[in-house]
């Protein structure tokens, strides 16, 4: 089972997750804010932000990723794919269902 670990802006991150889980893409997304640090355009930048990590299936990963950036605000956006060595499987279950 795969999870997806988005970075956005906090005004954005509410709306993505709602739409991913409404979208059936994603079971669960837990949102977690964060200061980020990092270099745009030959400076260094500091932004708040929130870590967005959700959770969904390896038949529903692309088009999860698809939308993120369809819906994510920056020209860049931060979405990175980690797949689990295992889950525990009342909850890869509820994840398979949930995203059906």
């Amino acid at each position: 089972m795969p999870t997806a670990y988005v970075t956005a802006p906090p005004d954005a991150a509410a709306e993505i997750a709602e739409r991913l889980v409404a979208e059936r893409l994603a079971a669960c997304v837990n949102r977690v804010p964060c200061q980020s640090t990092y270099r745009w355009e030959g400076e260094v930048a500091h932004d708040e932000e929130e870590i967005l990590l959700a959770k969904t299936t390896d038949e529903r990963y692309a088009d999860l990723e698809s939308r993120v950036v369809d819906l994510h605000p920056h020209d860049v956006p931060c979405v990175e794919r980690f797949d689990e060595a295992e889950t525990v499987e009342p909850f890869a279950g509820w994840l398979a269902e949930s995203v059906e």
